[in-house]
């Protein structure tokens, strides 16, 4: 087509096989538009386009995404609002003749499967390496492996006991996503197992456990959960897609050489020494943990002996 639709805060560029869907930076912009900034998408992992009215003398163009095309849209699961949703292009009322002509051009283009899920992601996700701080740890994702590193503050007495944690993509079968920005608790659904102390969570699903019924997120040493500040939607979401993405393009999890990423990983990648004063504090926390019944001698000796191997 090579055309340029403008609506606000969203561009859409049209092309022969796709659109580039842009936005813009500004104080109206939500924060993950920003951090997506622009988006490539081909009409064949579209399967619908609507145009309704919107609010306040406007129309809203939305493409609909198959379900599978899209990591992005996949983890979400529905959860997003409006505002978020990166498929939408808010027009004035009086550009509706031309975005029904649009929506047109584009129903023209869709694939002839366009009605079934995608057999693969046709939307890129956002690229690692990334990172963000949950209420109970720090996420980060290199892409190759997932690694917990828990907070002391925020971390459960079960996830002390068990360490910081990491996870090779080839580890997993899938994520799940639970906003931040839910009204849910524990116990309820959709999303099972959110942590009282947040409204969300991140999970990542192990392939060896995966028909495992999932317990609290706030007890889980595979989840972080979210708090007030801490997992929001424009930071937690882009991470949980870029893992989705990894662990659904069936990362074979070979080093160069042959041996197993992990491997190959820390051969290269040495790991850093730890801050001695961070090993200290974590510790006294399980000191703490011990002192209370929460760990036996056995439990209390080991992690601190792993933790003063780390100097």
């Amino acid at each position: 087509m090579g055309d340029v639709l403008a609506g606000f805060q969203t561009v859409w560029e049209f092309d022969t096989d796709s659109v580039l869907i842009r936005f813009e930076r500004g104080i109206r912009t939500p924060k993950l538009l920003q951090t997506l900034g622009e988006r490539r998408v081909p009409f064949e992992a579209l399967s619908a386009v609507e145009l309704a009215p919107g609010k306040r003398g406007t129309v809203v163009l939305r493409a609909v995404p198959r379900p599978g095309a899209d990591p992005l849209m996949d983890v979400a699961d529905g959860q997003l609002k409006e505002a978020y949703d990166p498929y939408r292009l808010v027009l004035p009322a009086e550009r509706e003749t031309l975005a029904e002509y649009y929506a047109e051009e584009i129903r023209a283009a869709l694939a002839p499967d366009a009605d079934t899920p995608a057999e693969t992601h046709l939307v890129t996700a956002p690229a690692p390496p990334m990172s963000f701080k949950a209420y109970d740890g720090k996420a980060s994702f290199d892409g190759k492996e997932v690694a917990f590193r828990w907070f002391w503050t925020g971390a459960s007495s079960a996830k002390w006991k068990v360490g910081d944690q990491r996870f090779r993509v080839d580890e997993l079968s899938g994520v799940e996503w639970c906003s931040p920005e839910s009204k849910g608790s524990a116990g309820s659904t959709p999303k099972e197992g959110a942590a009282k102390n947040g409204n969300g969570h991140l999970r990542l699903i192990e392939r060896a456990h995966e028909d495992r019924p999932m317990g609290r997120a706030d007890h889980d040493p595979a989840a972080v959960v979210f708090g007030m500040g801490y997992g929001m939607v424009h930071q937690s979401l882009p991470f949980a897609a870029a893992v989705l993405e990894a662990v659904r393009a069936g990362n074979p999890g070979q080093g160069a050489e042959g041996a197993p990423a992990s491997a190959a990983h820390t051969a290269a990648h040495p790991a850093a020494r730890r801050d001695p004063a961070d090993i200290a504090e974590r510790i006294r926390h399980l000191g703490e943990l011990h002192i209370q019944g929460l760990l036996t001698d056995e439990e209390f000796s080991a992690k601190k002996a792993e933790l003063l191997a780390e100097l």
